[in-house]
């Protein structure tokens, strides 16, 4: 009874503490907070829109591509719109001035996009998309609006109200492959923007052609490129999602992409999934029955980080829905490439690595039994003593959940790695939520102790006082947060 005292945070309410108490997949909602914090700032490491940015203004616009357009001389938007309010202009002036609009919205500024829009110049541009006996100026004027719709909503909002998207679905089909791959690049823009106008571009009947560039044999590599971004773009944004319809027809051209032996399309075929399967255990299935487990898991190797990053960004999703599609990623090899990415170079990494364990951790005993099989304790632990702050945060979760759920013997080999100093010093941080972690565990492997032997949980209470355990705890009974004290 003498270490009685030591144990008087069990009287404490933690309802609010726990993850997996009664181990149903309803408690993974718990941690729902969490994971959607974390999902917006990974999210952001691939943008919605792009713009094709040019440092010389002396381009040969087209013949970048391998296309004939020759460089002309720079006009200003005045100018631009002289000419295209002549009714009986050059066709090459006509040119000239396309490619001097375009050239002015492919600078590193977005002022430019407003200069063209307010200078009445958009629909003249739009209308240039009409002109299939001329697929320079097609181009051009796809090139320019594709720089219009990487802009802000405004922007983008002109581009769909003046009509382009259905000129651009046309071009899709042009014989012209740079034409077409441009028409795709302005039409991810507009599906990026937003969930309104992604369904807009999906509704005017994108997907079958992506599918069908998807499977062609003679597609370049530049092509699936732009095509795997706009798959990435249409099943984008969560408010409200992309359709499972819709995306029952995208992740067989998914799945082929992330066969893709070039790095971009990798990444962006790895960010459709992750978005995918960023919207609950359904969406999770469709990514699993569609055959991409075994694709993310492997790419989880590759040379780029690029490319890592996605991949594991949608295991981590997938390993947030329910049991059985825990093990179904687990059964794909994944707990063998984790112990490496725990140390990766880029921290984020790190964090993603250790998330995804957390919530394998909140799943059942044996899925714990197979993390502690691949020897990932130690790794995570070490994590928990030195890692960034974000990451012992996440590895707080992950031993929290296993203490929650697991068996004594798991909890004890937990304890066997030393786990209880670093736990103590996260009772000392500012983050109320990871300290409420930190003093879950705690009270869970000291309890587990207690209900193995008398004897065992003294002498883990001995370990918990040296750690500075109970000063820790005599300090945080004056905290300010209710829950805390």
């Amino acid at each position: 009874n003498e270490y009685k005292s030591y144990l008087s945070f069990t009287h404490m309410d933690r309802s609010g503490f726990f993850k997996n108490t009664s181990r149903s997949d309803e408690n993974r909602k718990n941690r729902q907070h969490q994971v959607t914090q974390l999902r917006k700032d990974r999210r952001g490491e691939q943008i919605s829109k792009r713009r094709q940015v040019i440092e010389d203004t002396t381009d040969d616009g087209m013949a970048e591509s391998g296309g004939l357009t020759n460089s002309v001389e720079l006009i200003d938007t005045h100018q631009i719109k002289q000419i295209f309010l002549e009714s009986d202009a050059n066709p090459d002036k006509v040119f000239s001035a396309v490619q001097s609009c375009r050239k002015i919205l492919s600078k590193k500024s977005h002022r430019q996009i407003d200069e063209v829009i307010n200078m009445g110049l958009l629909p003249h541009l739009v209308h240039f998309l009409t002109l299939d006996g001329s697929p320079e100026l097609q181009f051009e004027s796809c090139w320019a609006i594709t720089n219009i719709a990487s802009g802000n909503p405004l922007q983008t909002k002109a581009v769909v109200e003046g009509g382009a998207v259905p000129h651009l679905m046309r071009l899709l089909s042009s014989t012209n492959a740079h034409v077409a791959e441009q028409a795709i690049w302005a039409l991810g823009n507009v599906a990026g923007d937003s969930a309104m106008y992604r369904d807009f571009v999906i509704e005017s009947g994108i997907i079958p052609l992506l599918v069908d560039m998807t499977a062609s044999t003679t597609a370049s590599i530049t092509l699936h490129r732009h095509v795997a971004w706009t798959l990435s773009n249409l099943c984008r944004n969560k408010d409200p999602p992309t359709s499972i319809e819709s995306l029952t027809k995208m992740i067989p051209s998914i799945r082929l992409l992330l066969s893709s032996e070039d790095h971009s399309v990798l990444t962006d075929a790895c960010w459709a999934v992750s978005f995918i399967t960023d919207g609950g255990s359904e969406r999770i299935q469709l990514a699993i029955q569609s055959g991409v487990v075994t694709k993310l898991v492997n790419l989880l190797e590759h040379h780029e980080i690029s490319v890592i990053s996605p991949a594991l960004h949608a295991i981590g999703n997938i390993v947030t829905g329910k049991y059985e599609q825990i093990q179904n990623v687990i059964n794909h090899g994944l707990l063998s490439h984790l112990s490496k990415l725990l140390f990766h170079q880029k921290p984020s990494i790190q964090k993603e690595a250790t998330w995804t364990i957390s919530n394998i951790t909140a799943g059942t005993p044996t899925q714990i039994q197979a993390v502690i099989d691949a020897n990932l304790l130690p790794y995570l632990v070490t994590v928990l003593t030195r890692g960034e702050f974000n990451c012992q945060r996440e590895a707080t979760w992950a031993v929290m959940n296993l203490t929650a759920g697991g068996t004594p013997q798991q909890i004890k080999r937990l304890y066997s790695l030393n786990c209880l100093a670093p736990l103590v010093r996260m009772l000392e941080i500012h983050d109320t939520k990871t300290m409420s972690c930190a003093l879950s565990t705690c009270y869970n492997i000291l309890n587990n102790a207690y209900k193995i032997s008398k004897a065992e949980g003294n002498r883990i209470a001995v370990d918990f006082e040296a750690c500075g355990g109970v000063v820790a705890m005599e300090r945080l009974q004056r905290h300010e947060n209710r829950q805390i004290y």
